[in-house]
């Protein structure tokens, strides 16, 4: 499929309309500050999502594929910012091309809305299309300050990595530590940057996931990071929503600001604080801001 420069098809998903949309707003306003043009795919609807995928396998297929069928129609790439969005469709796009048995199935079902796939689309997360497709020395270029000073862990948590994608390496990524050099921050030693922060797990065994969450916080902590930036809404609400919580139950002191790539890429572009959402965290980022003197 031939493909425009710089113009994708956007799929927000649930979370970037709703909770995390801090994440939907940064993305939006830094993707065209960077030359990139993103188009919302109309009538979307939830990718499945990982609890879903767990009780009604076939079911939460044919709700990606019910995306990809309509993005297909636009005949450019799909770009997700949320990680599980992103993990369900390209694992969706895999598995339909893998498994003619199940694409049987859910051709049936795409068939009774009208609508078919045919394999076009190539699902796409948006810190791939910064990296790959803008580039680093672009943001470079475009960039009007630099996070001189500032010491970010990097977070990708589980899923955009794993299992299936061509942009990183699933043990051991480095393009967001590598996008966070080019901005002009440190990049902080975080050999926890891959593990899990319990996902939906909060919702349902939360004494898991609040001692996941406490050792990713205390990793963070312990190599001098002024904040944590990552790339999934679910990730960045439990890592900030829950310190407090975290605090009075291990008798710690965690104040670690959590923001979205986009907002940190977004401060090098001068795009005012206001506009990128960084104020809707629940742990207040002025410590950052006040270190970068902004």
């Amino acid at each position: 499929m031939e493909k425009n420069n710089h113009k994708y098809t956007y799929f927000p998903g649930c979370s970037l309309s709703a909770t995390s949309s801090a994440y939907d707003i940064s993305s939006k306003i830094v993707s065209k500050e960077l030359g990139i043009e993103l188009t919302e795919l109309e009538d979307w609807n939830c990718c499945g999502a990982t609890a879903y995928l767990s009780v009604a396998e076939l079911l939460s297929f044919t709700f990606s594929a019910r995306n990809l069928a309509l993005a297909e129609k636009l005949g450019q790439d799909i770009i997700a910012p949320c990680s599980a969005c992103f993990t369900n469709l390209n694992k969706t796009n895999h598995y339909l091309a893998e498994f003619p048995k199940l694409k049987e199935k859910v051709d049936i079902a795409l068939a009774e809305g009208g609508l078919q796939y045919n394999g076009g689309v190539k699902v796409r997360h948006l810190l791939d299309i910064y990296i790959n497709n803008i580039g680093y020395e672009t943001i470079k270029s475009k960039m009007k300050r630099e996070l001189t000073g500032l010491n970010v862990a990097c977070y990708y948590g589980c899923q955009i990595i794993r299992p299936k994608n061509d942009f990183d390496d699933p043990e051991m990524p480095t393009s967001l530590d590598e996008l966070t050099a080019t901005l002009g921050a440190t990049p902080v030693n975080y050999p926890w940057k891959t593990k899990c922060c319990g996902s939906s797990l909060m919702g349902t065994k939360e004494e898991i996931a609040l001692k996941l969450v406490q050792q990713l916080l205390l990793c963070a902590q312990e190599n001098g990071a002024d904040c944590i930036v990552t790339t999934c809404p679910l990730c960045q609400i439990n890592l900030d929503a829950y310190q407090g919580k975290i605090n009075r139950k291990f008798k710690t002191n965690y104040s670690i600001p959590v923001l979205f790539f986009p907002q940190l890429v977004g401060l090098t572009l001068a795009i005012p604080v206001e506009d990128l959402a960084i104020q809707k965290g629940l742990v207040s980022a002025e410590k950052v801001l006040e270190k970068l003197k902004i």
